[in-house]
Formats: C-alpha cells, structure tokens, sequence
C-alpha cells in the first residue's frame, strides 16, 4: 500500500496543479469578461461563457485521465495507450466496470484514482455552479436596473 501512495503521489500532485491551473484561468477570463462587459452581454455571450467553462474543465479532466494511463503504461500494465485510457477513464469516473482490471501488483491504484476523480469532479462541478450562479446574479440585478414591467 505504501508503494501505491508513493507511486501515485506525484501523479495525483500533477493532477491537482492542472486541476488548479484550469480553475485559475476560468476565473480569470470569467473576471475579465464581466468586467470588460459590465452586465451589458448578451444571452449568447452568457451560453458561450458557460460552455468555455464547461470544455475547458472536461478537457482538464481528460487530461488527468491520460496522465494517468501514461503511468499505467509505464508500469507495464497495458501495451496500448488505447486500453491504458479505458482504464483511467473507467477509473476516473468511479464508473468500475471491471471489465478490465490491473495486475494485483498494482491493482489499488485504480481505488487512489478513482477518488482523485470524483475530487476532480466535485472541483470542476463548483466551478460551473460559480460561474451559472453569477450570470443569474447578474441577470437579476439588469432586472432590477430595469424597473418593473
């Protein structure tokens, strides 16, 4: 087990410097954009925003699924990098299927990778709870600047 967390720990560091990387730039550019706009945007704006959000945490999510097929292919686990991401996915995405599983030399990284998933998850999820409840913080006060109907 201590072999596990040893071999897992600077993948799961890796992981949680691009996790943060892509909160980082999200809210930047989310800052940017509604102080560039001032509340002034357009319903597509607001839709193209979310997506940006959106694509840009799946894209870092996947990114971390790869990393860790690369060190599963490292480990000699699987011969394909096509397999080796099947794996991390199914991992990563607390899916289980189990259809196919790692050696038992290794086996409990899939456990370790699995709860870095669904913490990966939860992250990118607050994120696009942040960004969804701002947009409708800022469509409430353009009611309010624009009196009753």
């Amino acid at each position: 087990m201590h072999l596990h967390l040893l071999i897992a720990a600077p993948v799961m560091l890796l992981c949680l410097l691009l996790q943060c990387g892509a909160v980082a730039l999200c809210l930047r550019r989310y800052a940017r954009f509604q102080n560039t706009w001032q509340g002034h945007e357009p319903l597509w704006m607001d839709a193209v925003l979310l997506a940006a959000v959106m694509l840009l945490t799946l894209f870092c999510n996947f990114a971390q699924m790869v990393v860790w097929a690369g060190l599963f292919m490292m480990l000699g686990e699987f011969d394909t990098l096509g397999a080796a991401l099947y794996h991390s996915a199914v991992n990563f995405a607390t899916l289980g299927y189990g259809d196919i599983v790692m050696s038992p030399r290794w086996r409990m990284l899939g456990p370790i990778e699995s709860a870095l998933g669904i913490l990966m998850f939860g992250l990118s999820t607050a994120l696009m709870t942040a960004a969804v409840l701002d947009v409708v913080k800022n469509q409430m006060a353009r009611l309010r600047e624009a009196g009753p109907s």
